[in-house]
């Protein structure tokens, strides 16, 4: 697979795009070609992250968020595997977004996401994110809709100050199709091994799927910036998915081009016995 440089702006939603989810195509892999070819790319992107990484942690200057949001089964754990396993685990956090703590529950909705944004140097991913609460929050009307159309200008706010302050974001909404979705649960079903990944209100909230893909439609509309854009990855195809994240992460270091600091002496001025 040869490399799309434009592969971000590809799947990326323009700032203040309306979006209909159903135009886009969970399967489509017309951008990474085969599966062997999607995976020899994916091995040579990975490998290329960890070393943007390693030059991002000794700068020690700039941070990059990346949010992962999507469906159950969509592929959040499957991507953090896949994209990051290689990279220096010094220099990155993995934070998983559930249902809030009794100490969380306490604070503002954003708390819990400015604790885990990413330090100087760092790379974070948010697992779930900040988002839960326009999505599941709307969904299951655990707020009222007032407080909920707030929340839309507050996180822009929140991650406009974090990129003002030098963290780059990346967000990916992990598309997958309900037919999809629905293999991948009953896989989880069928293996011992997987029984622990289940949980029966994955169920509900498969009830409740257009109700769903009508709350990250208004997200997508509402929160994907000129600072922070979204991005809709179709993710039916698991290699296709990491694929196209390995390529717009790497993109992204790329274009960051962290650098080595360089040492107040020489080399050449020591000599080790």
């Amino acid at each position: 697979m040869s490399v799309d440089h434009d592969r971000s702006h590809a799947f990326r939603v323009k700032s203040g795009q309306s979006v209909d989810l159903t135009t886009i195509d969970p399967k489509d892999t017309s951008r990474v070609g085969n599966g062997d070819e999607a995976k020899a790319f994916l091995a040579k992107a990975v490998e290329a992250i960890n070393v943007m990484q390693d030059r991002l942690y000794a700068e020690n200057k700039r941070s990059l968020l990346i949010v992962l949001q999507g469906m159950d089964t969509s592929g959040k754990d499957g991507t953090v595997r896949g994209v990051f396993n290689a990279t220096g685990p010094m220099g990155v956090t993995v934070t998983p977004f559930r249902q809030p703590s009794g100490d969380e529950i306490q604070h503002d909705f954003l708390w819990r996401a400015h604790l885990a944004a990413p330090k100087k140097g760092t790379i974070a991913i948010f697992n779930r994110s900040h988002y839960e609460d326009v999505l599941v929050a709307k969904v299951h009307k655990l707020a009222a809709s007032s407080d909920i159309e707030r929340r839309y200008d507050q996180i822009n706010g929140f991650e406009k100050m974090l990129v003002e302050n030098g963290t780059i974001i990346l967000k990916f909404m992990l598309h997958i199709s309900k037919g999809e979705q629905g293999l991948r649960l009953q896989e989880r079903l069928d293996h011992a091994d997987k029984h622990w990944k289940f949980q029966p209100a994955d169920l509900e909230d498969r009830h409740n799927w257009k109700e769903f893909m009508k709350a990250y439609e208004v997200m997508l509309e509402r929160c994907s910036t000129s600072s922070a854009p979204w991005h809709v990855i179709p993710s039916d195809h698991k290699w296709a998915r990491n694929a196209v994240i390995a390529g717009i992460v790497h993109e992204t270091l790329v274009e960051m081009d962290p650098k080595y600091p360089k040492p107040a002496w020489k080399p050449s001025d020591f000599v080790i016995d």
